[in-house]
């Protein structure tokens, strides 16, 4: 039943006890998102509770009073037999009125409880650095948190006052079956325990099984986006990728099933054997009853009514020890929520919005930096200069450290050694909301948001996000106003297939649209290009860094590009190669050292020989 070592049977206790400290989080949690909700669920427990036992006990004076009544055939006797029946009826639609109640207000607080869970996922996401989303173990965290967890609080807090519930469903059947024999009530506790301890350890297989599987569900989900979405059918269809990644998500899916299946066929099998104990003991107490009645030592509604006080009792303490079970489920998952929650550090912050020297720029000093998971370092002893209103060229193959620059500069990552200063205040020391707002990038990997083109272009400076006549200048500036101006909507048209009436764009558009996107930040005094516009031939691209550099008079503009006629705009250039900045200069200057750089250009000038 349980593949786990053997341990203690203290360390196994401590273990599963210690499950439920989540208990208490997650009622805060459902009494912080709808308290009035929580209150009338918790009444209507209550009412829940104490009804059972009130119709039971009414039902055995409606056994006794037709008994009397037919032995004396008075219209008083019938009368009270009559009575007796419509107060049974009034207490079942009272208990039917109940449980329509629970399951409406258990309706609205899970649509509630489920939104504020995800959004507390979302914000603890926002948090997090581009260093921890690229951590799989992380990532995996934030699936398994997401995946079942927005349920889980409201599970753990219905079980909670289903526990209630039965507690005092229970206690009220106890007093009635106390009058008829103590050992009736320890045999309704004992039978239920062997089907209530095998589903606990089940429970505890099935939360490893489900905490085991993140990196497969990531794997199938990905597979499905592959498969489905319209940003991959073009190479799909193409090289004909369909029929082999759709046989890698049904051996995903078989292998999972099969995990599935054998757990699944244990558990019923155990469930079916340790259940056989409550119907052996059912029907034990039910010939005591029984025999009891038959030799007059109670009366005929007596028996009815402990009968059906038993046979419910096993269900109401089987449903109690189900909760218990289920607590503790809910527990285990819960620790996925709270372990991404409590676990993943958010970014680093400082406090600074201000820099003591604004006329020193950037400074790179001796940068060292790893990617986490690496052996080679992606820079390796960068020492660089950028003044104010200065405009550097980085050049150098894939690879060579060009981008992770710039993704240090913004905070992205810390360096391994070395240091980083804007405006003679080291990075780590900036509050990273303020030193963001100083920067404008747009990288070659640039989002394509599923919004408006005005929308598309706002997200550059997310407080303008929707003022239009920003939107205007920007794509002014970014050369995209001709195009836009010509689409059905304008800067109101849908881009995207995702939604009604979307537009998609070519890929030298889109790329204007993201260069608007910089132009965006009116406050932003370092800029930066990161290959945008590699899908725009050469007369459009070279407009377009005239164009940038004649608005960027007084700020730094950073430009990382492969085609030298760009290039050489640039007052200085410099050349990186596996991480290691080999020349800096003026175009003039490289191409007169005859290095690295001269090669590089003479390669591709002979190119549009």
């Amino acid at each position: 039943m349980d593949d786990q070592p053997a341990v203690g049977l203290g360390a196994r206790l401590r273990r599963r006890v210690g499950v439920f400290r989540y208990t208490s989080r997650a009622v805060r949690l459902v009494w912080d998102t709808d308290r009035r909700l929580l209150v009338v669920i918790g009444l209507l427990t209550v009412a829940a509770g104490l009804l059972p036992a009130g119709i039971a006990w009414v039902g055995k004076q409606i056994v006794d009073a037709v008994v009397a009544a037919a032995s004396s055939g008075t219209d008083a006797a019938r009368t009270a037999a009559l009575v007796w029946v419509a107060a049974e009826g009034g207490l079942v639609a009272g208990r039917s009125v109940v449980q329509r109640g629970l399951g409406i207000a258990e309706q609205l607080l899970r649509a509630r409880l489920g939104f504020r869970v995800n959004v507390m996922i979302l914000e603890r996401a926002l948090t997090l650095s581009l260093a921890q989303f690229e951590d799989a173990e992380l990532y995996d965290k934030m699936v398994r948190a997401r995946r079942q967890a927005s349920t889980r609080p409201l599970s753990l807090a219905r079980r909670t006052f289903g526990l209630v519930q039965d507690a005092i469903t229970l206690v009220t059947y106890g007093g009635l079956l106390l009058a008829f024999s103590p050992w009736a009530v320890a045999v309704l506790v004992i039978a239920a325990l062997p089907a209530f301890v095998a589903e606990t350890r089940f429970s505890e297989a099935a939360f490893r099984l489900f905490s085991w599987r993140a990196t497969e569900t990531r794997q199938q989900n990905y597979l499905e986006a592959v498969l489905a979405r319209e940003d991959y059918a073009k190479e799909v269809k193409l090289f004909g990728l369909g029929p082999m990644l759709l046989a890698r998500y049904r051996a995903i899916f078989d292998q999972l099933y099969d995990e599935d299946r054998d757990l699944t066929l244990r558990r019923g099998l155990w469930g079916s054997v340790l259940g056989l104990v409550g119907t052996v003991a059912f029907y034990g107490m039910y010939g005591w009853i029984a025999w009891s009645a038959v030799l007059g030592r109670i009366t005929l509604g007596d028996m009815t009514m402990y009968l059906l006080v038993f046979k419910q009792g096993q269900s109401v303490i089987a449903g109690a020890l189900s909760s218990i079970g289920g607590m503790y489920e809910d527990n285990l998952y819960l620790s996925n929520l709270y372990d991404f929650l409590d676990g993943a550090e958010p970014e680093r912050m400082g406090g600074a919005t201000h820099g003591p020297d604004p006329s020193d720029g950037v400074r790179f000093e001796d940068v060292v930096f790893t990617y986490p998971g690496s052996e080679r370092p992606a820079l390796d002893g960068v020492s660089l200069h950028v003044r104010p209103g200065e405009k550097l060229a980085l050049v150098g193959h894939n690879g060579s450290g060009k981008t992770t620059l710039i993704k240090l500069l913004a905070g992205f990552y810390r360096p391994t050694s070395g240091r980083i200063t804007v405006d003679g205040l080291d990075v780590d020391g900036w509050d990273l909301d303020a030193l963001r707002a100083r920067i404008g990038v747009i990288f070659q990997d640039f989002v394509r948001y599923q919004l408006l083109v005005g929308e598309n272009i706002g997200v550059g400076d997310v407080r303008h996000v929707d003022d239009a006549e920003r939107w205007e200048e920007a794509a002014d500036k970014g050369l995209a106003l001709d195009f836009v101006q010509a689409l059905p909507a304008g800067f109101q048209t849908q881009l995207g297939r995702w939604f009604p009436e979307g537009r998609e764009l070519s890929i030298g558009q889109w790329q204007k649209v993201a260069l608007s996107r910089a132009f965006m930040r009116g406050e932003a005094d370092i800029l930066v290009l990161d290959e945008p516009t590699s899908a725009m031939d050469a007369e459009a691209e070279a407009a377009i860094f005239d164009r940038f550099r004649s608005l960027t008079t007084d700020r730094i503009a950073v430009l990382i590009s492969h085609r030298f006629s760009t290039v050489r705009m640039a007052d200085r250039i410099a050349v990186l190669d596996h991480g290691r900045l080999i020349e800096v200069g003026s175009h003039d200057e490289l191409v007169a050292r005859q290095g690295r750089y001269a090669h590089l250009f003479a390669l591709q000038a002979e190119g549009y020989r």
